[in-house]
């Protein structure tokens, strides 16, 4: 019985030598690495996403017209411009629509409910991921629309 009290005591105290000397049994956290556009139309205090380890956290995206800046006349429009802003942040990421877990719609008009949906869609080829879909105020620059996400790498 001793000799197992003597033998758990030095494992215990091997443990904590290791654990001060930097060799713990915990990895360190993983790399944090910002994702942006290289067209990247609007300069704000912001990242297009945020990779940490294999999640991918993306900010708010406005469907806007890169030639005006404002959102298209055409709803459908704005909605594309907008998917294809994420598959592009994605596709920066080494990921696709299909990685995407969560989403989060903010809408200025719930009444869009119904020409968003097929759009939104047909940008996915396998399971839909969880979503919110919001009523929200004015949206900038006179957007219908903003989409922000949660992909994982698979």
């Amino acid at each position: 019985m001793n000799r197992r009290v003597s033998v758990l005591a030095v494992l215990l105290v091997l443990a904590g030598v290791l654990t001060v000397r930097g060799v713990s049994s915990q990895s360190a956290p993983p790399a944090r690495k910002a994702i942006n556009l290289p067209t990247k139309s609007v300069q704000a205090p912001f990242s297009d996403a945020v990779l940490v380890g294999n999640t991918l956290y993306m900010s708010g995206r406005i469907g806007l017209d890169p030639k005006s800046g404002q959102a298209p006349e055409k709803i459908e429009d704005e909605i594309k411009i907008m998917l294809d802003g994420d598959k592009d942040v994605l596709a920066q990421a080494g990921m696709t629509m299909d990685d995407i877990v969560y989403v989060q719609v903010f809408c200025s008009d719930l009444s869009l409910f119904d020409k968003f949906n097929p759009i939104y869609k047909s940008y996915f080829t396998k399971d839909m991921p969880a979503r919110a879909f919001i009523g929200a105020g004015s949206l900038l620059r006179g957007g219908h629309f903003e989409l922000q996400a949660i992909a994982v790498k698979r």
